[in-house]
């Protein structure tokens, strides 16, 4: 497994766009939105937070989204496409581990974006910690889990890099509206607000960590369940050719 990690991570940033992107892609949304004069401002519709302080937990659905749906899916069936996955059917790898690889790198990718795009968000635009650090990591995790396990199960499906993204975009674009990528969620319908809250990458615990009473458990749950039932069935469905 550690042989793997270390030679996926290698032929990863062999193409560093895709890293460039995951690290500062979130980073540069927050300025273009920090710069408009309105989204600093408190608003009617977000209470006493400001639209920049609201629009935090939708980057961090774009960073997740980004790399589970756009990278990952690529990558594991350009793999297959290319007759990888047939060679590495021969050794003793388990499929698992090929899987487990994928997720582990582009995470950390992830995970680095959205730690940098906290620290210019408190700094350059005072916007507030998390009320509930706790609830904040726990949904974050599911909702990165869930979201590539989406990822993951479009790469399992596909023959081609192209067929992969292709099916993820069925489920990338409902993520990224549900999620506040294209409109702040405050702005959403009530029912479709209440629908993502249950969604992956879960941007209602997100928000509610981050500025509310913590979430519901039930949302929670959901997302759990997400992460857990996609994972098994990306496993599932897995073939090296």
């Amino acid at each position: 497994m550690r042989t793997l990690l270390i030679t996926e991570a290698k032929l990863f940033l062999r193409t560093p766009l895709w890293a460039l992107l995951g690290v500062f892609l979130p980073t540069a949304v927050l300025l273009g939105v920090g710069s408009i004069p309105g989204m600093r401002e408190p608003s009617p519709v977000t209470g006493r937070y400001r639209f920049v302080d609201l629009w935090v937990p939708s980057l961090v659905v774009i960073a997740l989204a980004m790399m589970g749906l756009q990278v990952i899916p690529a990558a594991v069936a350009t793999y297959r496409e290319h007759g990888i996955l047939r060679r590495l059917a021969t050794t003793p790898v388990p499929p698992a581990y090929l899987l487990l690889a994928q997720v582990l790198i582009h995470a950390a990718v992830a995970l680095a974006g959205v730690a940098l795009m906290l620290a210019v968000a408190r700094i350059g635009f005072a916007v507030p910690i998390p009320r509930h650090p706790g609830l904040f990591l726990l949904a974050l995790l599911l909702g990165l889990v869930s979201v590539f396990a989406l990822g993951l199960i479009a790469a399992s499906l596909a023959r081609t890099g192209k067929a992969a993204g292709g099916l993820a975009m069925i489920a990338f674009f409902p993520i990224m509206f549900v999620g506040g990528g294209y409109l702040p969620r405050p702005l959403l319908p009530a029912a479709i607000q209440k629908i993502g809250g249950y969604l992956p990458p879960g941007a209602q615990p997100l928000q509610d960590a981050w500025v509310g009473d913590g979430g519901q458990p039930l949302q929670f749950v959901a997302l759990a369940a997400f992460a857990l039932g996609g994972t098994a069935l990306a496993v599932r469905l897995f073939r090296w050719e």
